[in-house]
């Protein structure tokens, strides 16, 4: 029998403890190729624990392909390849290693990652199996063309408590990610409308609306954010912008501009302003500014989110709430399309949210990045660069913009750091009109280094400008 000790398990789930157990003699070669495991109820009844942590490791490891399952004799280790990774490191800390391993990177600063090991897996797996036995009948129903009920109502609750956003249920469309919105919106609109883009941006954005056919102007920015100045002197219709947090520059838009921005949509019928709540969660000092969309009195605003960032980027379910009046001419025009997102994942959605564990994990997942963020930014100026360094917007979100004296180009700077096995990007990297670019701009995207690395990774980082 499988005897393992869960004194020193920590803050560790039982389920994970007895997975990363369990993992380890198959590795180690302790649980050899083929042998039979004990049956859930024994293993649990032998080591004390409940036989719902025991079918959950059990579930993980059939998934990660450790073991494997037949029905009415048990479960069995699979037989391994000898060359498999060596089991001292956490299946969180491999996986991430070995995934920027494959591309040359050691430590990337470069994506918007989020800390996978700080997912609530006993939780989400609670949630999908009482998803399973409640929702049963519902769940081989054809879902509604925007979203379960149950889902969008909790969301609308959880803006109203968290964003200061009232909306009825009924105006909001679920989606399996932002780009499937964003090309909904453009059919909605149509494709004769012009789309204004902040410059620098999100590169992605220009490419989903070219992709649609739709036209592209770009703003640039100012220290408030989107130029209101260059946006009157276009030809916009639409204006996509991201208040709460712009990437990659990481303003975050005052209440002035954001009221100038509505003025603007009001002076013409036709114009509307799509206010993507980027990083809205991750703000470190101070209170969150309203948004535009719960001080738009003129049915201009068309608020998007999504669960990709808060939760983890699997979770491909993000949502848009439209005014009403375009939520009649969505439903009428665009009813017959399917939701994109599954039921099962939007029932136990629905439920993480009601039962108040979105609203604790975005505040544990708050306070991490936040000693993250502190620790990255310390080292950084206790550095030998402490002097050379300006750092910039690094009260929200989960980047922040270092700008370094250096005599160094911008492809100079990303060429010497791939040497040093970090993936980084600069500012210049994100504008669409290289005459705004300004060089010696660092992005630093903090939310993918392990906290246990942050300083291994930031040596590397102080050496590429040494």
């Amino acid at each position: 029998m499988l005897t393992y000790d869960f004194n020193s398990k920590g803050k560790l789930p039982l389920y994970i403890c007895l997975y990363n157990y369990i993992k380890k003699d198959i590795l180690s070669g302790i649980l050899k190729p083929d042998e039979k495991l004990p049956s859930k109820r024994n293993l649990a009844q032998h080591l004390k624990i409940s036989v719902i942590s025991v079918e959950n490791a059990y579930a993980q490891l059939i998934l990660e392909g450790y073991i494997y399952a037949i029905e009415k004799k048990g479960y069995f280790v699979s037989p391994l390849h000898d060359t498999l990774p060596d089991p001292v490191v956490s299946p969180v800390k491999k996986q991430f290693v070995h995934a920027a391993a494959k591309d040359g990177y050691i430590f990337d600063f470069q994506s918007n990652n989020i800390c996978s090991g700080k997912f609530p897996f006993s939780t989400w797996a609670k949630l999908m199996r009482e998803t399973l036995s409640e929702q049963a009948a519902h769940l081989l129903e054809a879902t509604p063309y925007n979203g379960i009920e149950e889902l969008r109502k909790a969301i609308a609750d959880h803006l109203y408590r968290f964003r200061g956003i009232s909306v009825l249920p009924q105006q909001i469309v679920i989606g399996a990610g932002t780009e499937y919105l964003y090309s909904l919106i453009i059919q909605l609109f149509g494709r004769n409308r012009i789309y204004a883009i902040e410059d620098p941006g999100y590169p992605k954005m220009a490419k989903i609306y070219k992709s649609n056919d739709a036209s592209c102007v770009f703003i640039g920015m100012d220290n408030s954010g989107l130029s209101l100045k260059e946006l009157e002197a276009s030809a916009a219709d639409i204006v996509h912008i991201s208040p709460s947090h712009h990437f990659p520059t990481g303003i975050v838009m005052p209440i002035k501009r954001r009221q100038e921005l509505l003025i603007w949509a009001n002076k013409k019928d036709g114009r509307y302003i799509l206010e993507d709540d980027y990083d809205s969660e991750f703000r470190f000092s101070g209170k969150p500014v309203q948004t535009l969309q719960s001080i738009d009195v003129n049915e201009k605003v068309i608020y998007i989110n999504t669960f990709s960032k808060s939760i983890a980027p699997s979770i491909r379910i993000s949502f848009m709430v439209l005014p009403p009046h375009l939520m009649n001419k969505y439903r009428e025009d665009f009813h017959f399309y399917s939701c994109t997102v599954p039921s099962f994942e939007q029932f136990t959605l629905a439920k993480f949210i009601a039962n108040g564990y979105f609203e604790r994990h975005i505040n544990r997942m708050r306070y991490y990045y936040k000693r993250q963020r502190d620790s990255v930014i310390h080292l950084l100026k206790c550095s030998p660069l402490r002097d050379r360094i300006t750092i910039l917007e690094e009260d929200s979100g989960l980047h922040f913009l270092m700008k370094i004296q250096t005599n160094m180009s911008d492809e100079a700077i990303v060429k010497t750091a791939n040497k040093q096995g970090i993936r980084l990007s600069c500012l210049s990297n994100y504008f669409y009109d290289s005459s705004r670019q300004e060089d010696g701009v660092i992005i630093v995207n903090y939310s993918g280094i392990e906290y246990d690395k942050t300083e291994e990774a930031m040596q590397r980082l102080i050496k590429v400008f040494m």
